[in-house]
């Protein structure tokens, strides 16, 4: 897809060199990569298609980084924290445990658990996912869209976690599922050969992530997975761009849920053990 980029007005996929929309006949302007963002994308370290795909990145991050520390202190081991993460670390967190949910009403923690992980590998699993995904999204949707389909996939795949299994759950896969739904539905609103493409692309996607979780000896959450992956379907299926007016409510909701993660954090705090 790199000779192709997103219509600011009907979403459709056009080569670069068209300076006019093969579909709407309407501008195109700049491509989107040429575009400023976030401090000129952190002054050139980052590129500006990836800009908030790496501030979310960032966050998981200095999260892990934080599992990692409080495990340590607590094991006296430094470096096995590497591989596997406390489980009672990862609890105070905020990773999803359905009893918590239910039955003390800590609703934050499916806001949470999606930001946590239990090893490097788990870590880098979800990052090599989510850097090329991510910027995909946001391309096809804008970054208010995207941010609504990043955090609620991801919530309500801790949502469906907790229907299905007692045990506790982390990672940002749900919401890695919930993007490639969204490109899902995004292919097959688009009419074009291209939009066919997109959707055959990310529906196997979907079908290997989802046959990778079945593989024995794996700890893997399928129920966030296909949560995620649901919600991402509904929601990119709604969320395709279509009237201009509607892009203030989809910037409002996004505020909104980025300060329902910003609110679930703070409970993170205020409740963690004594320090």
């Amino acid at each position: 897809m790199a000779d192709f980029r997103i219509c600011p007005h009907c979403r459709a996929f056009v080569p670069t060199s068209e300076r006019t929309c093969t579909e709407c006949q309407q501008p195109m302007g700049r491509p989107y990569a040429g575009r400023p963002a976030g401090a000129a994308a952190l002054a050139g370290l980052v590129p500006p298609t990836h800009f908030t795909t790496v501030i979310l990145l960032l966050i998981n991050s200095a999260l892990f980084a934080a599992t990692l520390i409080l495990s340590a202190r607590s094991s006296g081991d430094w470096g096995g924290g590497l591989l596997s993460v406390d489980g009672f670390v990862l609890y105070s967190l905020g990773a999803k445990l359905t009893r918590s949910i239910r039955l003390r009403g800590e609703w934050w923690r499916l806001v949470t658990a999606g930001f946590l992980h239990g090893g490097v590998l788990h870590l880098l699993m979800n990052f090599w996912a989510l850097y090329d995904l991510g910027a995909q999204v946001e391309e096809a949707f804008g970054t208010a869209r995207f941010l609504v389909l990043y955090l609620v996939s991801s919530a309500c795949g801790f949502l469906a976690s907790c229907l299905w299994t007692p045990a506790l759950s982390i990672g940002a896969s749900a919401a890695i599922f919930g993007l490639i739904g969204a490109m899902i539905a995004y292919g097959y609103r688009s009419r074009t050969t291209l939009g066919q493409y997109t959707r055959a692309i990310y529906t196997r996607w979907a079908i290997y992530g989802l046959l990778f979780g079945l593989m024995p000896g794996l700890q893997i959450d399928n129920a966030a997975h296909l949560g995620g992956l649901a919600a991402g379907l509904g929601l990119g299926y709604l969320a395709a761009p279509s009237a201009g007016a509607l892009n203030w409510l989809w910037k409002a909701a996004a505020a909104f849920a980025v300060l329902i993660a910003v609110v679930s954090f703070l409970f993170v705090w205020i409740r963690f053990p004594a320090r």
